[in-house]
């Protein structure tokens, strides 16, 4: 689906501070995997964002996210 981890970051940047599976959708990905990405950022340690409500299935951008990180500092991420 995504050819890096990259190019997944740059999707959740550009969402609002808060999405749902519907604004996932507006980037071109469709189904369930709309749903599945939004679970994902917030589950995953990565992105700073937590689930808000489960019908529509919500997600808000914390205080940490990556749009609100200081210019130039990055987020290194590990192979394993």
């Amino acid at each position: 689906m995504f050819e890096d981890f990259r190019e997944l970051r740059r999707l959740f940047d550009r969402l609002p501070d808060e999405f749902s599976a519907d604004d996932v959708g507006r980037t071109g990905i469709t189904g369930s995997r709309r749903h599945m990405l939004v679970r994902h950022f917030a589950e995953h340690p990565s992105f700073d964002c937590t689930i808000t409500r489960r019908n529509p299935l919500t997600a808000e951008k914390t205080a940490e996210s990556a749009s609100e990180r200081p210019a130039g500092e990055s987020e290194v991420v590990s192979a394993d």
